[in-house]
């Protein structure tokens, strides 16, 4: 790994709701932004997602609609992978080991070895996912919450192999991006997932075992003190994607019973419901 320059450029590889929440912070904070996705449609989704989000900020006078456009001019979109070459790459893909390795692999081919490879993986091994990639300490996690633009909280994550000055640049960005970053161990879920995904296993059971309806659940903790109840929450982040990172937490505890996937959320993604991207989850939209 040659020695890095300032950062100026910034790829983000997937324009979902995640991603194009990532993408607009760097925009905001004055970063020129790449977007790319495979899908043109996602691409333009992501893209007018983006103008609706810069596009409340101007309406609650927290940007000025100047700076808006400025930051608009800084974007760029494409579905051509090999345009994607930046001084960091953030991937917010989707959460399979398989497609991390092979995106990261054909990233590595086609940037410089001074470029930062940075993953949003809420619950993959930074170390297991930089395994096969060439130059593998250049490889860290940079895992944002949804929605990227209000959470605060960016988890750093170093894999075995990462460099420290690599973590500390990517702690550097996610301040600059207006966040607060926590350094983690490369453990399973990290801090956050770890501890919250209880939130959503036993909500779940509660619900298969007709403690109360969903809507009472969402009810009772919001409440409590939640801003959103669990099955709002899942409909939100996509219950495809909660039942995904559910699934590997379990395999990852080598099948501790309290990380169990349920056979409720199962059923929702076999059925195509996967929450407010499907227009409908739990709940109808």
């Amino acid at each position: 790994m040659t020695s890095p320059a300032a950062l100026q450029t910034i790829a983000v590889v997937g324009a979902g709701t995640m991603g194009a929440g990532i993408a607009q912070l760097c925009l905001q904070a004055g970063y020129r932004t790449l977007l790319y996705d495979v899908s043109q449609n996602m691409l333009l989704r992501g893209q007018q997602g983006i103008d609706a989000g810069l596009g409340k900020l101007v309406e609650k006078g927290r940007m000025s609609a100047t700076d808006r456009d400025a930051a608009l001019e800084r974007l760029a979109i494409t579905h051509d992978l090999e345009k994607v070459q930046a001084d960091i790459v953030i991937e917010a893909v989707v959460e399979k080991m398989s497609v991390k390795h092979q995106l990261f692999i054909d990233l590595a081919a086609i940037n410089s070895t001074a470029t930062i490879l940075a993953s949003n993986t809420s619950t993959f091994p930074i170390t297991q996912l930089a395994a096969p990639v060439p130059h593998p300490e250049r490889v860290v996690g940079m895992h944002f919450f949804n929605p990227a633009p209000l959470m605060p909280l960016v988890e750093i994550i170093s894999g075995v192999t990462t460099a420290p000055e690599v973590s500390e640049r990517v702690r550097q960005l996610a301040v600059a991006l207006g966040k607060k970053p926590v350094l983690a161990a490369d453990a399973p879920g990290f801090i956050v997932n770890r501890v919250a995904r209880h939130y959503y296993v036993e909500s779940l059971k509660a619900l298969e075992e007709n403690v109360a309806p969903l809507e009472t659940i969402d009810e009772l903790l919001e409440s409590a003190g939640f801003r959103m109840g669990p099955f709002k929450l899942m409909d939100l982040i996509g219950v495809d994607t909660n039942f995904a990172v559910t699934s590997s937490l379990y395999e990852a505890f080598h099948y501790d019973p309290k990380f169990r996937p349920n056979r409720i959320q199962q059923q929702k993604v076999d059925a195509g419901h996967h929450g407010r991207k499907s227009g409908r989850g739990f709940y109808q939209y």
